[in-house]
C-alpha cells in the first residue's frame, strides 16, 4: 500500500459489514443475485460474492477493490427502482446492491476514494 495512505482506515465500517452479510443472506434464500467468482472472471469483473465475504469479516480493502466499489456503485445506480428491495422477492439488482455493501458500502468508498485522492495530491507537492 502507498505510504500517503497510511492514515486512512481500509476496513469497513459495521453498516457496510452487516449489508454485505443482509446480501449474502439473501443471495442463499432466493438463490439469485450476484456472480460467483468464475463467472465474474470470465467477464473481467469483481465478483459480488467475494466481496461480500471479505467485506463481511471485516477485511481491509485494497485500495484498488475500494475504488472498484465505488464505480460499481457508480455503475449500477440505474438499477435503483421502485420495489426492488422487495422482501419477498428482492431483484437481483438489490441482492448484488448489498453484497457490495449496499448504500453504506457506497458512502463508504466515497469517502475512503475522495482521502485516497487527497491523500495522493499531498504526496505530490
Amino acid at each position: 500500500m502507498k505510504k500517503a495512505y497510511e492514515k486512512i482506515d481500509f476496513r469497513p465500517p459495521k453498516a457496510v459489514r452487516e449489508a454485505a452479510k443482509r446480501g449474502l443472506e439473501l443471495r442463499k434464500k432466493f438463490k439469485r443475485g450476484g456472480l460467483s467468482s468464475r463467472t465474474a472472471g470470465k467477464l473481467g469483473i469483481g465478483s459480488g460474492i467475494v466481496r461480500a465475504a471479505n467485506l463481511a469479516k471485516g477485511s481491509n480493502m485494497a485500495p484498488r477493490t475500494v475504488k472498484r466499489m465505488k464505480n460499481y456503485f457508480t455503475r449500477h445506480q440505474k438499477d435503483k427502482r421502485p420495489g426492488w428491495g422487495n422482501p419477498k422477492s428482492p431483484t437481483n439488482g438489490y441482492i448484488a446492491w448489498l453484497l457490495w455493501g449496499g448504500d453504506p458500502g457506497y458512502r463508504w468508498a466515497k469517502k475512503i476514494v475522495k482521502q485516497m485522492d487527497t491523500a495522493d495530491k499531498k504526496a505530490k507537492r
